[in-house]
């Protein structure tokens, strides 16, 4: 946690440096972002590094090959439910030692917009939740291929490169040609990253910041069913020899 926080100050700095050096170049604005909520943008962002899974591991992979799984599967609970949720907790618990610090060092070193009311705030903290269900969820889909394949780490790494960036992990979305851009928003990525930070940061009010959580909760349904429609195929699929 410690070197996953220097990590996300080194490359906040890095990043509120150039994406507010591009603002400035704009004029002081840029695609719908001042100064104050571009860096909101980059330490939220940062914050968030810890909690939602862009990254593409999951234990379900290991378990799957090594043939675990079929442990999973007779115990009397949801294997889905049971790896989901235990990613979800592991998520929630890196924003207090790895995610509330990058947010602090991003209020002392710039001058980042936080939440306009108490309960923009509320609602920016349900969205984040949100956020790192549907990350953890869309990964649990992502990781139940390997009932079919050998190797899934191919998977894993295609998820880990179009995630962060249709997540809004390097620059806003909104910076997007139109075509890539409403690409982009026909995936769930967005609702891992990208709109959690635009309510967070009131970036988005009132209604709009509503129509960002409907959204979430839309994409979180999606991939929860194709995780659930998954993983009852690969339990007809799976075949486990050994002792």
């Amino acid at each position: 946690m410690l070197a996953g926080l220097v990590a996300n100050a080194t490359f906040g700095l890095l990043k509120g440096g150039i994406m507010g050096a591009a603002v400035e170049s704009a004029g002081g604005e840029l695609a719908g972002y001042s100064a104050a909520t571009m860096a909101a943008f980059v330490w939220l962002g940062q914050g968030m590094l810890g909690s939602v899974n862009l990254w593409g591991g999951s234990d379900l992979q290991t378990r799957i090959k090594s043939g675990d799984v079929a442990v999973d599967f007779l115990r009397p609970v949801s294997v889905q439910a049971a790896h989901v949720l235990t990613d979800i907790g592991k998520g929630l618990f890196a924003l207090l030692p790895r995610g509330l610090p990058s947010v602090v060092i991003g209020i002392l070193v710039s001058s980042m917009a936080l939440p306009p009311s108490a309960g923009a705030f509320a609602l920016g903290l349900l969205s984040l939740l949100i956020g790192i269900a549907v990350s953890h969820a869309s990964m649990y889909a992502v990781a139940t291929t390997g009932f079919w394949l050998v190797e899934s780490r191919g998977i894993s790494v295609f998820y880990m490169a179009f995630s962060g960036f249709f997540a809004g992990l390097f620059t806003p979305i909104y910076l997007f040609p139109d075509w890539l851009l409403t690409v982009a928003l026909l995936t769930p990525f967005p609702s891992m990253m990208q709109l959690p930070i635009d309510v967070l940061s009131g970036q988005v009010t009132g209604t709009a910041a509503w129509q960002h959580v409907g959204v979430q909760l839309l994409w979180l349904a999606v991939v929860l069913g194709v995780g659930h429609l998954t993983t009852r195929a690969g339990r007809r699929r799976l075949e486990v020899q050994g002792g």
